[in-house]
């Protein structure tokens, strides 16, 4: 019972945050390892995915009900995303995360002095006009993303978001509602594999999912009334706190 309220303490605490900027993996999936070491990281994972996969949907549920959604964009970008985490995930074994770790890691310096150099990124909601080019542009970062999330994972959240922003000029509460949505496809992706396989713990997966789903509304009513202002520093502390991980992970071969 102990272990349970610990988890579902970090699901409601992963839950907000990734409503708001993505990142909730960075609490849930250590908690679960602390707090299950006997269980296989694979199902550790899938547990994980299966609580997530809750929030993120009540968090899209949320946001489109207050947020417009450039679904022209958005929808092809998603279906991109869902056919290329399978790719992501088939190569899991053929790429060492060894390898990924300094690249991630180097895209994410870049990402959070962008954003803060320019003092503006984010804030503005003026979107280019949707197009054939846009379109491409938003099905290859998509599909891209969505085999980064299938092959490694962190950061997903915020690389949509920041990349919604530079290449289509959203704000950053529209590119986290857009995010939410193409996060989700990932994340159904995931548990297509995950489920199936026997890779959830569902004693633990669903008061962690009600959990997640609870703190992700907390999260994103916290973004839409309190704007993009918000969410662009909740993006940095993210952005900071994983480039802090990755780089203790690099730096000391954990």
């Amino acid at each position: 019972m102990l272990t349970l309220s610990f988890l579902c303490v970090f699901a409601f605490m992963a839950g907000l945050i990734d409503a708001a900027v993505g990142g909730g993996g960075l609490i849930q999936i250590p908690a679960l390892f602390n707090a299950l070491p006997q269980v296989s990281a694979p199902t550790l994972f899938g547990t994980n995915k299966f609580a997530s996969a809750v929030g993120t949907l009540s968090a899209a549920r949320s946001y489109l009900r207050r947020v417009n959604i450039a679904w022209p964009l958005v929808l092809p970008a998603a279906i991109a995303a869902f056919v290329m985490s399978f790719a992501g995930a088939a190569a899991v074994s053929l790429l060492p995360k060894a390898l990924l770790r300094p690249m991630v890691l180097v895209l994410l310096v870049v990402m959070a002095v962008y954003t803060l150099w320019k003092k503006d990124f984010g804030k503005l909601h003026k979107p280019v006009a949707i197009g054939r080019r846009e379109m491409a542009l938003g099905v290859l970062i998509g599909g891209a993303i969505g085999f980064y999330d299938g092959l490694f994972g962190p950061g997903t959240g915020s690389f949509l978001m920041f990349l919604f922003i530079r290449f289509f000029a959203f704000d950053f509460l529209h590119a986290s509602a857009s995010a939410k949505v193409v996060n989700l496809s990932t994340n159904v992706a995931a548990l297509l594999f995950f489920i199936p396989s026997g890779n959830v713990i569902f004693a633990y997966a669903l008061p962690m999912a009600a959990c997640n789903m609870a703190g992700a509304m907390v999260g994103t009513r916290l973004a839409i009334t309190k704007g993009a202002g918000f969410v662009r520093i909740l993006f940095l502390l993210l952005t900071s706190t994983l480039i802090c991980k990755l780089a203790w992970d690099t730096f000391t071969g954990a």
